[in-house]
């Protein structure tokens, strides 16, 4: 009796989770860079959805699928700065004083740590 009520609790929440929206998006190279095939790419998306139901041939079958195209370029950040801000770096000297900071702020963290840290000696 107790495993047939668990068997029909585990069939409404697979109704329930087949009746919900989900929606998940991989740019466009995330598959080729994986090495996954069009299944498993589908697959990889319901489970980022959030689904977490059987996967069965019938669900695949009902899947609303979008494709998307993207391209990549490198600039450097100077070439960056060229072209889009005419030149002026937007961060001027800000990403050195914030590197300093950061790593005054470690170092500052670290020297905390050791001055609690007692020497241990192993005979």
């Amino acid at each position: 009796m107790e495993q047939q009520q668990q068997q029909q609790q585990q069939q409404q929440q697979q109704q329930q989770q087949q009746q919900q929206h989900y929606s998940a998006t991989f740019l466009p190279e995330v598959a080729k860079e994986q090495s996954w095939t069009a299944k498993e790419t589908v697959v990889a998306l319901i489970r980022k959805a959030g689904y977490r139901g059987t996967v069965t041939n019938d669900l695949l079958s009902k899947i609303q699928c979008t494709r998307y195209q993207s391209s990549k370029c490198r600039v450097s950040y100077s070439e960056y700065v060229d072209v889009s801000h005419d030149g002026k770096d937007p961060l001027g000297d800000s990403v050195d004083d914030w590197m300093a900071a950061a790593v005054k702020e470690e170092v500052g963290r670290r020297n905390r740590v050791m001055n609690h840290v007692k020497p241990c000696v192993n005979l």
